[in-house]
């Protein structure tokens, strides 16, 4: 496996990017991997490393800026990090296609062949980007957050999938009900997959903190991954 860190802008703001795949001599679909609250930290790497694993070409995404990273269970700086593009979807979207737009000049991507996956705040990020009517194949939300910003959506042209704990106090019931609601009046082709008994971050080996509502289970990411590489097979076919 081949991975490296690529900057590219997004105006004045200089991001990092870290790139993971296996050099076949041909142009390969690519999934942008959007990170969690922390920033692009290990686990959005490892998330690209494992697309890579797949087939495909990962690309971990920053949403903050080049060097800027939150820290494992420090709730008041990655509150503070993610709350600028929480409250600014606007913002979030310019972001996300900074991204994209990177992504598809590399020379390894087959540019009319992306998908965007994310995990927690990542995954209201690919949702924004479904949202904004990008050129993408999908978009895959990994305990993600699913309510909408305040931003007029366009024509959500993206097949979407979220994978989902059922007891995850920070996405209760009533606001997966709103979402599915959301991409049916959109016409979207949407799936949502809820998994008993897990709560939120629960891909995230190192998520421990029941009160805190994030807690690791093996057996629903191993699930949600299957899921993943069933959905990719299935858009990028």
């Amino acid at each position: 496996m081949i991975t490296k860190t690529i900057d590219y802008l997004d105006g004045n703001t200089s991001l990092e990017g870290y790139l993971a795949y296996h050099d076949t001599g041909k142009v390969q679909p690519v999934v942008l991997v959007a990170h969690d609250w922390s920033g692009r930290r290990e686990m959005a790497c490892k998330g690209a490393e494992r697309i890579a694993d797949m087939g495909y070409v990962g690309f971990a995404l920053d949403m903050y800026g080049k060097g800027i990273f939150g820290a494992d269970g420090d709730a008041e700086k990655n509150g503070a990090l993610m709350a600028p593009f929480a409250q600014d979807r606007a913002l979030l979207r310019r972001r996300i296609t900074a991204a994209l737009h990177a992504v598809r000049q590399l020379p390894q991507v087959d540019a009319a062949k992306v998908v965007a996956m994310g995990y927690c705040f990542g995954g209201m990020c690919v949702l924004e980007l479904a949202r904004s009517g990008a050129d993408v194949q999908g978009v895959i939300s990994i305990h993600g957050i699913l309510a909408p910003g305040n931003v007029a959506n366009a024509n959500i042209t993206a097949k979407v999938l979220c994978l989902h704990g059922h007891d995850d106090p920070m996405v209760p019931p009533e606001q997966v009900l709103a979402f599915e609601t959301e991409m049916t009046q959109a016409n979207v082709d949407w799936q949502v997959h809820v998994y008993g008994g897990t709560m939120h971050a629960f891909t995230n080996p190192k998520a421990n903190n029941p009160g805190f509502g994030t807690v690791y289970k093996e057996i629903a990411a191993n699930r949600a991954y299957r899921s993943i590489e069933n959905f990719l097979g299935e858009v990028f076919s």
